[in-house]
Parts: structure tokens; C-alpha cells; sequence
């Protein structure tokens, strides 16, 4: 169609392109498309015609001046796309008439075009046209290597670019937990930048790819069985594609020729809203990122208003009139003549459903934005010139500033890339009540929006199937908490193995890629999925140890106390009165001190019970041992006095003993003065004796003063021991000398024990081990010393005279 300017179209009509060689010459003829039509292509083409019309129609755009049309078929080839490029630059006429175009007069040059449909051929056009300037406004080529502005100048799309898509493709993947997924793509620079964005996304959000396999229509059939083999045999459960409708066609019919495994597919724009895929029941509960439907009122009917003669008037329509109807207006052999009674009313293809308009509502865009660009160049005030002259880098300017908003409502601009706004229509095929497939709308993309909000989803999903629940494509099953992941050798990352947490570690997340050590008061519980505080552990008031312990020591102080009021009551008796009755009172009460010490050790160690607990028992030990090293001396000092001319009593008498006592008693005390100044025991927790429990103990401070205070015990009770032991033969009938003897050998055995018993012993059991000792010294010292006396007062009350002790009447008890 002739106009005062012309607009230039280009489509792939036709999938295939051959050349065949000149009859005369070995010179290739000119490439002519061939193969099947593509109806839906046509529709764009034709709806190209429609919308130059209704311009021409128009009183506020372009008034008075009259657009015209070049439209071409590039049969989706690079060498028929570059050849109209050249076409449009040297003012050609179409190839679609019965006459050589070469041989017909120039034409002007188009000032812009719509179109390449596909990636390839709209990268070869504009480098080719843009360097004359011509504007290309591609309604269907999303390769994101177009918004290069330094290779591509005068490239502009109405269509979004993959980029857009490739990310909101990895975002939906990951949002559905699908971190294990194939991938297959068109061998084009449509399918090849598409995936190799999308792969890029998805590794950052730690999506893997078991396979990427790439596939091109006009590749030999193997290679097309080998990718529908990996496909078969893969083990995840998600397919992504980034393929063009005819690559897609060609994988769907391989792959329904044997069973397959249930996938989800996930589809990018250039299929998952084709109508004549949905015959194929594998790819139920496909999802994927459409363009927007939209509405175009009139087309229906320009399409349809199509006659059999009008039909003949353009090779590409009595093409499709013939292939529509199975019949030949042409009389060609092989097909019936059309008889004027075929319905185009009555015909369901492609290019009569107008119910989908999705990509052709880009071609509507893209025609408007090249005649605002137009108008925005030779009109002014609504005053159009059509004699003005102008250059298609002057139009090109103006696509920069286009931005308006069509007469079915979309609104239209470009960005510094030449790009529009990314808007996807998120489509989801269901099936129907009468079982067949359908496209549902089930949300939207928005890539103006903010970034979390992109997505909104309008209703349910149906998966893989016709399911209602998310399938699960993973390589390996989400580790739990309490462990951790680790990747399996030669795999990748998403391919790991489960590995329990280490002791003392704990992961609180699903699939943690690391344990984390809980803090060293706390300690994992048997799922090692949480820390909790480690059990203190000392020795209580309420356990079974304990109580026994108490009970002893409690009954120890009882029995001393009982001893002192035997002894108080017979204070006049012989026996009490012949054993040092001041310093026999005065060891009863360190012994009753004894066996009350030993309940500081018992309960939760604090600050003061810590260094109350062996400064009490070094110093009551002391003094109890003093008593009976001083009884000792009296014993061996009396016996000695008796010897003539002795009078070594006057040196040991009852203020001697008590200095005695006080003086040995006084070392101890300032032993242990010096160790609480300068480093006292104090409230510790052991983290190191026990992995899973704490505990409390009282550090010793200063282990030097801990042993000073053990040694000097251990010193006062080995001199009180000799010294027994050298009088235990005196001649007496009550020898205390050897009672003593046997108190002191124990009280030796018992401490001589403690020291590896308390190295060794973990735990609570070390405070155990030290009240044992104790206790067993105090029993050692109140049972030998007082028991026999106190079995001789109250039992043998007649052995209990001077006579008798002096050893003049012979005993029977002893």
C-alpha cells in the first residue's frame, strides 16, 4: 500500500527459507521462504494493515497525511532479514507479488519498520540499518544483548527484554523451593542470552542446573532425541525453557513419542501462550511469563473481512486461503478448486482468534510509536507538511521522547535502552471442565515495582498433572535442624548429604551450611537443633550423697556433745579427772567443730562458703590435733615426773598446755590468713571436667596454701602418732597413750588416702571424697579416745577409781 510515507513491516510468516540454484549458473538464486504458514504471523501482518488504517483515519494524529506499508516475510533466516533490511533502505517493493522486485523502480526508503519477530534476524537488521539510522521497533525480539545502545543505536522494542523475565523466572523458582532444575533453549541468541541470564540468576539465588541442553529446528534429528533422552532420564522434576515456539513444537512432539515423567515446565513468553501447544497433555500445570492479553477493537472483523478474490490479490493470502480451506483458487493440481463457499467466519486457527492478543497488541504499540515519532517530526499545532524532508536519524530522535497512550488504553515509552516497562502476565495451564487445557491468568509481574512487590498472584496454581499441591524438585532433601549440609564430591552444591551436627554444635535453620558452637555455659539438646544452660552440678542438701553426708556429720557433733555431758557429769570421776579433763573438753568441742565443718562443703559454693569451708577444717583440725598431741605430752611428761628427782611437770602444767594449744593452733590460723589475702578460694565453674554439665566447685585459689594448710595437719598428727606410740606401753591399766596410738594410725590412713582419692575424683565426688575424710578422722579420733572411757563410766562405774586406773587392782574389762 502507497502513502505519503511508508512504514515498513517485517514477520516470519514462514519458518523455512531455501535457494536453489540459477538453471544457467552455479550463482545461488535469491532465498524464498518455504515450509508451513504461520498463521499467527500472518495475523501480525495483518493487523499492521489494520492499525495503518485506522491512523489514516485518525484527525488528531498524522492529519492529513496518509501512511503506506511495506510488509515482508523474513521466514525467521538471517539471510532473508538482511536482504530486506537492504530492501528498506533502498526503497524496494515487497517480494510478495508475481514479478522480480529487482527489476521494478526504487521506492523511498523507509523512514522506520515493525519488527524482526525473532532475536537473530533483529540483531542482523540492526546492525545493518542502523547504520543509515532507520529505526527498528521489534514487537517480539527480547534478546537482552539489543539494549546495547552502543551496538544497537536505533533498536527500540515494545516487547520487555529478557533480562526482565530471565530474573523473574529464578525468582519464582526459588520461591517455590525448586532448587534442582533442567534447562533446554532455542540455539539462538533469543535462547542462548535468555538462559544464560536466567542460569545467572538462578545461581544467585542458589538455584542448580542438572542440564542445560540447547536445540535448534534445522539441527540434525539426533540431536533432538539425545536432548528429549536427558530430559527422560533426569532426575529433576522442573524443566525451565527459554525456547521459540517452533524449537518448542518440534521438543513436544519428540517427547509425547515415549512416557514421560511428570515435569513442570516453566515457559518463557515466545510459548506458553501459544493455542496450539495445548493439544499436548505433558504440559499440564505449565506456568510461565506472558505477555499482557489485551483488546483491539475492529480487528476481529478486518480479519475476517476477507473474500476469496481479495484472497487472490496477495500471494501470502491466497497462501493461506488455500491452506485454510484445503482447496486451490489458482487451479493448483493436487487440491480441489475453491468454490466460493468456504466460511472464513466459520474457520478456528490462529489467525482468526483474536481471544488471545497478546504479541499483536505489541504490534499495535509499535506502529503507533512510529507514527507519533512521524508526526512529532513534520507537524506542528496539528499542521502537518507532507512535503517536509526529513532523515530516519531524525526519527530516531524522537523515539527517545515517545510516550503515549494508545486508543485501547496502554500507555508507551522507551527507556535510555530503547526498552519499555517489564509487565508479564503470569499464565498457568489448567484443564477445563471437559478436560482439555486451557490459559489461566494467575497473576501478574511488574518490574516497576518495588523490588518484594513485583509478583501478585490472583488465584490458584494448578502443577504438573492438574495437581494442587507444589511439586518438589530438589537433588537432595533439606537437611533438618541439628545438621548440616555438606556437598557431595564432584556435584553440584545443591547435591549435599546431611551431616549431624558435631557435639557441642547446633544449627537452628533448615539446610545451615555450618553448625555453630553453642557458648560454654550451654550445651545441644538431643535434636542439636537449640542450646540450653548445662546442669549445675554440686554436691546438695536434697540428694542422696548429700543427706548421708549430713546425716553423718550431724550425728558425729551429737555423739562429741554427748561425750562433753558424760564427761560434765562425771567431771570428779577418776577417770575424767586422770585423763586431762580440760584439754579432754576442750578436744570434744573441736571435734564437735569437726563434724560441723564438714557441712560447709555440702550445697551450691558461694564466695564465703568457699573460704569458710578449709579455713574452718584446717583450723578445727588443728586445734583437735593439738589437744591430742598436748594429752600425748601429758601422758609421757607423767610418766617421766614419776622418776626420783624429776620435776618436768612444773613445765608442762595446765597454762603450758593451753599455750601449747593456742600456739599450734595460732601457726594454722596464720596460714590461713596469708592464703585468704593473698589468694582465697573462690565460686568456680568447671566447663572442662564435663562436656555436658557444669560444675560447681571452689577453686583452691592458692594451691601452695591448700597443701600448707593439709601439711601442717598432716605434720601435728604424725608427731602426736610417734609420741603415742612411744607411750603406749607405759605401765598403766588406762593407758591413753594407746588409744591415741590407734586414733592417730587411723586419722594417718585415712588422710594418706585422701590425697589420691581427691586428685582422682571427679566432679562433685571431690567434695565427697574431702568430707568422707573428715568424718572418718572424727570417728577415728572420738570412738578410739572417748568410747572406752565412756564404756568404763557408764558401764563399769566400779573400774572407775583411782585404785583401779593406778593399776593396783587387776581389771577384768580390760
Amino acid at each position: 500500500m502507497n502513502g505519503d510515507f511508508v512504514i515498513g513491516g517485517i514477520f516470519a510468516i514462514h519458518y523455512y527459507m531455501r535457494a536453489e540454484l540459477n538453471t544457467y549458473t552455479t550463482i545461488p538464486a535469491q532465498p524464498q521462504c518455504a515450509g508451513s504458514m504461520e498463521f499467527r504471523q500472518l495475523r501480525f501482518a495483518r493487523a499492521l494493515e489494520f492499525i495503518i488504517h485506522e491512523i489514516n483515519n485518525s484527525t488528531d494524529l498524522l492529519p492529513g497525511i496518509t501512511l503506506g506499508y511495506q510488509i515482508y516475510d523474513s521466514c525467521s533466516a538471517v539471510p532473508m532479514s538482511v536482504k530486506v533490511a537492504f530492501q528498506f533502505a533502498n526503497g524496494l517493493d515487497p517480494v510478495f507479488n508475481d514479478t522480480d522486485s529487482c527489476l521494478k523502480p526504487a521506492a523511498a526508503a523507509v523512514p522506520a519498520f515493525v519488527g524482526e519477530t525473532s532475536s537473530t534476524p533483529s540483531i542482523a537488521m540492526a546492525s545493518t540499518l542502523g547504520l543509515f539510522g532507520i529505526p527498528e521497533v521489534s514487537h517480539s525480539a527480547t534478546c537482552k544483548c539489543l539494549s546495547d545502545k552502543r551496538q544497537f543505536p536505533t533498536f527500540f522494542r515494545t516487547v520487555p527484554s529478557d533480562q526482565h523475565q530471565a530474573a523473574a523466572m529464578a525468582r519464582m523458582v526459588k520461591y517455590y523451593g525448586w532448587t534442582w532444575i533442567g534447562a533446554v533453549r532455542s540455539d539462538t541468541d533469543y535462547g542462548n542470552y535468555g538462559m544464560a541470564a536466567f542460569l545467572k540468576a538462578a545461581q544467585e539465588e542458589g538455584i542448580c542446573v542438572e542440564y542445560s541442553e540447547a536445540y535448534y529446528r534445522t539441527q540434525p534429528r539426533s540431536k533432538l532425541e539425545r536432548v528429549a533422552n536427558v530430559i527422560r532420564r533426569s532426575t529433576a522434576r522442573v524443566i525451565v525453557t527459554f525456547l521459540a515456539s517452533g524449537d518448542t513444537k518440534f521438543l513436544l512432539e519428540e517427547l509425547a513419542r515415549q512416557p514421560l515423567p511428570p515435569l513442570q515446565w516453566i515457559g518463557s513468553e515466545a510459548w506458553i501462550t501459544q493455542t496450539e501447544f495445548l493439544q499436548f497433555n505433558i504440559c499440564a500445570g505449565a506456568i510461565g511469563f506472558g505477555i499482557p492479553k489485551s483488546v483491539i477493537p475492529g480487528l476481529r472483523e478486518f480479519l475476517l473481512d476477507l473474500s476469496p478474490a481479495q484472497a487472490m490479490k496477495s500471494p501470502l493470502l491466497t497462501e493461506f486461503w488455500e491452506s485454510a480451506f484445503s482447496c486451490s483458487l489458482k487451479g493448483r493440481t493436487g487440491l480441489r478448486k475453491c468454490d466460493g463457499g468456504e466460511d472464513i467466519q466459520a474457520l478456528q486457527n490462529p489467525y482468526t482468534d483474536t481471544s488471545q492478543l497478546r504479541v499483536t497488541n505489541l504490534v499495535y504499540k509499535a506502529t503507533y510509536a512510529i507514527a507519533h515519532a512521524i508526526h512529532a517530526v513534520i507537524c506542528n499545532n496539528m499542521q502537518c507538511n507532507k512535503t517536509i524532508t526529513f532523515t530516519p536519524w531524525q526519527i530516531y530522535e524522537q523515539f527517545k521522547s515517545v510516550n503515549f497512550t494508545t486508543k485501547n488504553g496502554y500507555q508507551v515509552n522507551f527507556d535510555s535502552k530503547g526498552d519499555p516497562a517489564a509487565l508479564y502476565e503470569l499464565i498457568n495451564w489448567q484443564f477445563k471442565e471437559d478436560g482439555a487445557l486451557d490459559f489461566v491468568s494467575v497473576g501478574y509481574y511488574d518490574s516497576s515495582k518495588p523490588r518484594g512487590q513485583e509478583f501478585k498472584m490472583s488465584s490458584a496454581i494448578s502443577w504438573v498433572g492438574g495437581q494442587t499441591e507444589v511439586p518438589v524438585s530438589v537433588c537432595s532433601e533439606s537437611c533438618p535442624p541439628g545438621t548440616r549440609k555438606a556437598v557431595q564430591k564432584g556435584r553440584p552444591v545443591c547435591c549435599y548429604d546431611c551431616i549431624p551436627c558435631a557435639e557441642g554444635e547446633i544449627s537452628n535453620k533448615t539446610d545451615s551450611l555450618n553448625c555453630v558452637r553453642c557458648p560454654p555455659e550451654f550445651w545441644p539438646n538431643a535434636r542439636r537443633d537449640s542450646c540450653f544452660p548445662k546442669p549445675l552440678e554440686f554436691l546438695s542438701w536434697d540428694e542422696t550423697l548429700g543427706i548421708i553426708l549430713t546425716v553423718f556429720s550431724i550425728t558425729g557433733a551429737f555423739m562429741a556433745i554427748c561425750v562433753i555431758a558424760v564427761f560434765y557429769k562425771h567431771r570428779a570421776s577418776p577417770i575424767v579427772r586422770a585423763n586431762n579433763s580440760e584439754l579432754s573438753f576442750l578436744l570434744l568441742f573441736s571435734l564437735t567443730l569437726c563434724f560441723l565443718c564438714s557441712l560447709t562443703f555440702i550445697g551450691r559454693p558461694s564466695e564465703w562458703s568457699c573460704m569458710l569451708r578449709h579455713t574452718a577444717f584446717g583450723i578445727t583440725f588443728v586445734l583437735c590435733i593439738s589437744c591430742v598431741l598436748g594429752k600425748t605430752i601429758v601422758v609421757l611428761m607423767a610418766f617421766r615426773a614419776t622418776l626420783p628427782g624429776s620435776n618436768v611437770m612444773k613445765w608442762f602444767g595446765p597454762p603450758q598446755q593451753r599455750l601449747s594449744v593456742l600456739a599450734f593452733t595460732l601457726i594454722q590460723v596464720i596460714i590461713c590468713l596469708l592464703w585468704l589475702k593473698i589468694s582465697p578460694p573462690f565460686p568456680f565453674k568447671n566447663l572442662k571436667l564435663y562436656k555436658q554439665k557444669i560444675i560447681l566447685e571452689c577453686d583452691l585459689g592458692s594451691s601452695i596454701g591448700f597443701w600448707a594448710v593439709l601439711g601442717y595437719i598432716g605434720f601435728e598428727a604424725f608427731l602426736c602418732f610417734v609420741l603415742a606410740f612411744l607411750a603406749r606401753k607405759l605401765p598403766d591399766n588406762f593407758n591413753e597413750a594407746k588409744f591415741i596410738t590407734f586414733s592417730m594410725l587411723i586419722f594417718c590412713a585415712v588422710w594418706i588416702t585422701f590425697i589420691p582419692a581427691y586428685v582422682s575424683s571427679p566432679g562433685k565426688f571431690t567434695v565427697a571424697v574431702e568430707i568422707f575424710a573428715i568424718l572418718a578422722s572424727s570417728f577415728g579420733l572420738i570412738i578410739c579416745i572417748f568410747a572406752p572411757k565412756c564404756f568404763i563410766i557408764v558401764f563399769r562405774p566400779e573400774q572407775n577409781t583411782k585404785k583401779h586406773i593406778m593399776g593396783k587392782v587387776p581389771s577384768k574389762a580390760l
